[in-house]
């Protein structure tokens, strides 16, 4: 898929993953509609790219703010790019001495990063459904799942579940779409120096990036938009969920 003059949607867009690709999307040419909760934030990120670029107010788990974004991204062309990078976590065992794991924070986090995912998934493809391919391809899509979906720690039973429904959803998406030339693929992501490690002490965020056996560090937000572009321009890749974590497998706790 050409990136020049697409019309892309990055949904959790203001910050971390999401806004690094908002930003390397841009730069290579899209327009990019940003949806996000966070308006403060989208604003002032559309503002700074500037032309070629907007704002949604989104909550991906309520259907008419997410077809009011996707309404948006294709507004003034044909929505050819999708990524998908809202979500939330929760730390909390199944059950211990602190009490058993509470229903609702479970449902919350499911609900934010498997439904939220399959939200945007379903009225994208529909979206794209009604412009004709360009050359061979009509869309793509790419979702954000985690390392947690295979290496689910103590505490991220509800986490780890959550980004496994979203691997598992990965191929027959793709399946599902593939008649209609729409590509959908997966990034599991490790480490990164995201907003949700940025609140840690710089030690412990040293020592983080250190287990990753390499590069030891922490990976960059810039390091995942450039697989969201691969993705995207690589017509071979569908169906797939990429583990970018440095060769990391998470332990225990």
């Amino acid at each position: 898929m050409r990136i020049e003059g697409a019309n892309a949607l990055v949904t959790g867009g203001a910050s971390g993953l999401g806004a690094a690709t908002a930003r390397r999307l841009h730069s290579l040419g899209a327009s990019v509609t940003i949806a996000d909760l966070q308006a403060e934030k989208g604003e002032a990120l559309a503002a700074e790219l500037g032309e070629r670029a907007r704002f949604v107010e989104v909550d991906v788990t309520k259907e008419e703010t997410v077809q009011a974004a996707v309404d948006a991204a294709s507004s003034d062309g044909p929505l050819r790019i999708s990524v998908t990078c809202a979500g939330i976590g929760w730390a909390q065992k199944t059950a211990g001495s602190k009490g058993v794991h509470p229903q609702m924070p479970f449902q919350v986090v499911i609900n934010v990063n498997l439904v939220g995912t399959f939200n945007v998934l379903r009225l994208v493809a529909q979206r794209m459904l009604d412009f004709e391919p360009e050359g061979e391809e009509r869309g793509v899509h790419v979702n954000t799942a985690s390392i947690a979906a295979y290496d689910g720690q103590m505490g991220q039973i509800a986490y780890a579940a959550s980004k496994g429904g979203v691997v598992g959803l990965t191929l027959p998406a793709a399946r599902d779409l593939s008649r209609d030339r729409i590509r959908v693929c997966t990034i599991a992501p490790g480490l990164f120096d995201t907003p949700l490690l940025a609140a840690l002490p710089e030690e412990a965020r040293t020592k983080l990036g250190e287990s990753v056996p390499h590069p030891a560090r922490l990976g960059t937000t810039e390091e995942f938009a450039l697989l969201a572009q691969h993705i995207i321009e690589n017509p071979m890749l569908n169906g797939e969920t990429i583990r970018l974590d440095g060769a990391l497998r998470m332990p225990l706790r």
